[in-house]
């Protein structure tokens, strides 16, 4: 556990990468652009049948359809990609096997997340399991990141808890400013951020992030545009019209069946 949790020496390690590609936005779809071709959506497939998944991960698939936010995001072979607030690391390993050997994931983590998802993480990154992650430990507000790396950076139902305040369990209140000043400084110009959060009802405050674990799709679009970023399209395909936003994510009828939201913002080239 103390050898996975060691803070990588994280400039030095994707240096080490050989991407020089174009951005993964480059190919990446608009919601109302066609649907990818089934050449296009294979790799995201063969990430979902691979047999060397997680048991278990199989089963969070059809609630998640990660094949086809991966496929909205245009995320694909060879890019460097940025899980920030990964947890127990789902999405981290789908990425890998679709960004495969020359392309690269950062999965980053801190103490909190790392005591909500229990052994799930230990399991995950277990030692030579996913040689094409890296494991970057930060906690809040100490997010130091290389410029212009990433192809892209996603944040999966993390966004809400740059508002959270939770001293007690170890969360610090988080410079939403300097925190999203870093993901742009690190995204390749051009570069794409994917977000998917579970929605709070319109006109929610910030500090719903922090109760109910929700937030307004209002405040992430004026969040990521205040810091530069273009909104570059939105996906219903996670939308869920039952869900009850009075409620806290974690409400066991609730759980892995809220509403949430699909954003793809872009980096300026």
């Amino acid at each position: 556990m103390k050898q996975l949790m060691t803070t990588l020496l994280l400039a030095a390690a994707l240096a080490a990468c050989s991407n020089d590609q174009a951005p993964a936005a480059a190919t990446a779809n608009n919601a109302a652009d066609p649907a990818p071709t089934s050449r296009e959506t294979s790799i995201y497939a063969e990430a979902l049948a691979s047999p060397t998944r997680l048991e278990g991960d199989a089963a969070r698939d059809a609630g998640r359809k990660p094949d086809e936010v991966l496929a909205f995001l245009g995320i694909g072979p060879g890019d460097v990609v940025l899980d920030l607030f990964s947890g127990g690391g789902y999405y981290a390993e789908i990425i890998a096997h679709v960004v495969g050997p020359n392309g690269r994931v950062v999965a980053q983590s801190n103490e909190p997340y790392l005591k909500f998802v229990g052994d799930e993480f230990n399991k995950r990154h277990a030692e030579g399991r996913l040689p094409n992650v890296d494991i970057l430990m930060a906690e809040n507000n100490e997010l130091e990141l290389p410029a212009e790396r990433f192809d892209a950076v996603t944040m999966i139902l993390a966004y809400h808890d740059v508002y959270n305040h939770d001293p007690e369990n170890g969360w610090d209140s988080i410079d939403v400013e300097q925190f999203l000043a870093e993901v742009y400084k690190s995204l390749k110009p051009g570069g794409i951020a994917g977000i998917i959060d579970h929605v709070a009802a319109p006109g929610a405050p910030e500090e719903t992030g922090g109760t109910l674990h929700r937030i307004d799709p209002a405040l992430v679009i004026r969040d990521f545009e205040a810091a530069g970023f273009a909104l570059d399209g939105e996906s219903d395909i996670l939308r869920n019209s039952s869900d009850d936003y009075e409620k806290i994510v974690f409400a066991p009828e609730l759980r892995g069946k809220t509403d949430r939201f699909l954003m793809r913002f872009k980096k300026p080239e």
